[in-house]
């Protein structure tokens, strides 16, 4: 079963083999093929079927196609003009044939007449080339700034949803909706609609030219056309189907590719020594691919001799026909009448098998439109009320949490929630740590503060006023958050800073990485600030990561600090180095705070143990020993962990910094720590300093 979003947003793969079958193989406006040629009818049908169905889709394409009335207008204009020249020519063939080289009434050629009708012929084919030229600009410009402005809209449209939407939604299907479903939107006007306005253009005039020429002659045609038209769609049925096999099989290869030939990818690899493995499943689908490229080839190959022989057989069978006629006097053919209606005639065949493809075009069109209004009309779950206010400015910080119910929009009605009846208040200036088993929400309070989630029930207060009432805008602006995974962009260390602030001056950066302990280490690099970083930094070790992170928070200077497993994932040694990083950046600021290690939260001015969606424990670290409940539990587990690992018997031990005493003996210290009246933390071994640039490895990047 395919998944569906709530409002029925379906996660399924249907937009790109429907925008590749809406971008693949469409001909041109003038006359030419289809919108939507080369592709299997049966196959295309069954995805418009599944498109979602819009009210009033036609007022609103129409609608974002009124800005650029004027110029699809001239654009009409041009696509009728270049079809109903285009027959004009095989009519000045007549004349050159009956009255210039072979006068009917007999003589030599008029060569004076043949001038003219050559230069005649010749200054249709040129101002047939301009219009074609300048019917091209009009169609392109349009489809692309219709394009671009959709894309636009949309892409503003999913930064405003909210966060559970994004954790529910495949990355690749939004991914879909902005590339390939919206990148097909240009083909509408540059091909479906030119393709059909042209073809009725192009068989009416053709037509009505056959019936100038000779009326005997068209009867003939018509007759015949029906069964080269079927016998060419069934060659174009074939080909089709493999066609899609062969793309859903170049798909598997580029999946391939980049699961792969990514960094993770190949780290994984490599680490299970299954390189073979990998190439032999890229072996095994190019083989396939391979295949299908020369059955691709070879398919239809009888169909084609049919049509091929069915398309010489229809002048074949016209000169037989008007050899019958001129020998039974039955009306004046000349050999210019001949030459003329075959002429014409071969500019039917094409533009006959396109509009009979009209209403699937259209369907295809409607279908790839509905998919993106159906994004444009998500509303986001969480929004601000009218008359929503800023937040107030003065002392901030403060955030309470009253009987707050939380239930995720997709879970069903008997489900427990993920939060029942949480409540707590962080004063200005306090860190509050959670803590608890995984799964037990901690992540969700976390989030529920800056209105990231909303309540289902109770309410979240942010500096005395419940976060409905405020602005998210201003809500953000107060709060940084720290995450376990911590994302850079593939850029520079100064922009990934300069993220937070784009104005910030070279001091500023240079402050915030010293506070956060980060500074020394990048003044080592060679190229200092302008290192770039690598794809999701992974030049950087997972501690330095961590600690830019933590830099950009504190250019941000926000009162409040959200800390989501900031150094679970680091080794002990890193982990005391960024937690003295966000014990700088804690300082004057209310703090929230979730740790599975217990030693980085110690300190903590009050600790919440959650389980199963309940504060079931509340205390300093002290109290909670004394206490024996869960908390005791985890402290002895952890403690227990520490010396098993044995990390007491290797001092030596160390990240990107060499500690002088032993950081998991400093752990397990500090777990069974009576901290007193005094909540002051004792004093561990320093730090010893990092080591000089010039002993730091660092590959360099071309």
């Amino acid at each position: 079963m395919r998944p569906v979003f709530p409002g029925g947003v379906e996660t399924s793969a249907v937009g790109p083999r429907l925008a590749r079958m809406a971008m693949g193989g469409m001909g041109g406006g003038r006359g030419g093929g289809g919108g939507f040629r080369g592709v299997d009818e049966d196959a295309q049908k069954k995805l418009n079927a599944e498109a979602p169905k819009i009210p009033d889709l036609g007022k609103r394409v129409v609608a974002l196609f009124r800005p650029y009335i004027g110029r699809i207008v001239v654009t009409g204009i041009l696509v009728v003009l270049g079809a109903a020249l285009g027959v004009i020519p095989p009519l000045i063939v007549q004349r050159i044939f009956d009255d210039a080289l072979f006068p009917v009434a007999g003589g030599s050629p008029d060569l004076a007449l043949l001038l003219r009708l050559v230069l005649v012929m010749v200054g249709l084919f040129l101002l047939s080339a301009v219009i074609g030229v300048a019917q091209t600009w009009f169609t392109s410009t349009v489809g692309n700034a219709v394009t671009g402005d959709l894309r636009v809209k949309l892409f503003e449209h999913l930064q405003a949803m909210e966060l559970g939407f994004f954790t529910r939604t495949k990355t690749g299907v939004i991914q879909s909706r902005l590339q390939n479903d919206v990148g097909g939107v240009s083909g509408v006007l540059t091909n479906t609609v030119t393709s059909i306005l042209g073809n009725v253009v192009t068989v009416i005039s053709a037509l009505v030219a056959m019936i100038l020429i000779d009326w005997r002659l068209t009867l003939i045609a018509v007759v015949m056309m029906p069964v080269l038209i079927f016998v060419q769609r069934r060659v174009g049925q074939v080909r089709a189907r493999i066609a899609g096999q062969t793309q859903e099989s170049l798909s598997e290869l580029t999946s391939i590719t980049q699961e792969t030939l990514s960094v993770s990818g190949i780290l994984l690899s490599k680490a299970f020594n299954r390189q073979r493995t990998e190439s032999a499943r890229y072996r095994g689908e190019n083989t396939n691919q391979v295949r299908l490229q020369v059955q691709r080839a070879m398919s239809g190959q009888g169909f084609f001799a049919v049509v091929q022989v069915m398309m010489a057989s229809v002048p074949a069978v016209i000169y037989l026909v008007s050899g019958y006629l001129i020998a039974g006097g039955t009306g004046a053919i000349t050999a210019g009448t001949v030459v003329a209606f075959t002429t014409v005639q071969a500019r039917l065949l094409m533009p006959l098998m396109s509009l009979m493809r009209v209403a699937l075009d259209l369907q295809t069109s409607r279908a790839l439109f509905a998919r993106i209004f159906e994004y444009l009309d998500l509303q986001p779950a969480i929004t601000d009320q009218p008359g929503a206010l800023s937040v107030a400015p003065g002392p901030l910080g403060q955030i309470e949490f009253r009987d707050v119910v939380f239930r995720y929009p997709d879970a069903s009605a008997d489900a427990r929630p993920t939060l029942g009846g949480v409540s707590f208040v962080a004063e200005h200036g306090q860190h509050v740590a959670f803590v608890g088993p995984s799964g037990a929400g901690k992540t969700t309070i976390l989030y529920l503060a800056p209105r990231l989630y909303e309540a289902s029930e109770g309410s979240v207060m942010f500096g005395g006023a419940d976060v409905r009432t405020l602005t998210q805008e201003s809500i953000i602006d107060q709060i940084g958050i720290v995450s376990q995974e911590t994302y850079l962009f593939h850029a520079t260390i100064r922009e990934n800073l300069k993220y937070a602030k784009p104005d910030a001056t070279d001091d500023e950066l240079v402050a915030a990485c010293t506070a956060a302990n980060i500074h020394h280490i990048i003044a080592g690099f060679e190229q200092g600030y302008d290192t770039v970083v690598g794809e999701r930094g992974y030049r950087l070790s997972g501690g330095e990561k961590q600690r830019i992170a933590i830099a950009r928070v504190l250019l941000k200077d926000p009162p409040v600090l959200l800390l989501d497993e900031a150094t679970s994932a680091l080794d002990t040694v890193s982990e005391r180095v960024v937690q003295e990083a966000l014990d700088n950046a804690a300082r004057g600021r209310t703090t929230l705070s979730i740790a599975h290690r217990l030693s980085t939260v110690i300190g903590a001015d009050v600790i919440h143990v959650v389980e199963a969606g309940h504060i079931v424990e509340s205390g300093t670290h002290a109290d909670l020993l004394a206490h024996g409940g869960l908390y005791a539990d985890l402290a002895a587990q952890q403690m227990a962990a520490a010396q098993i690992e044995g990390v007491q018997d290797h001092p030596e031990r160390r990240a990107d910094r060499a500690p002088a005493g032993a950081a998991g003996a400093d752990a397990a210290a500090l777990l069974t720590t009576d901290l007193g009246d005094t909540g002051v933390l004792p004093v561990l071994e320093p730090i010893a300093e990092d080591p000089p640039a010039g002993e730091r490895a660092w590959p360099h990047l071309t």
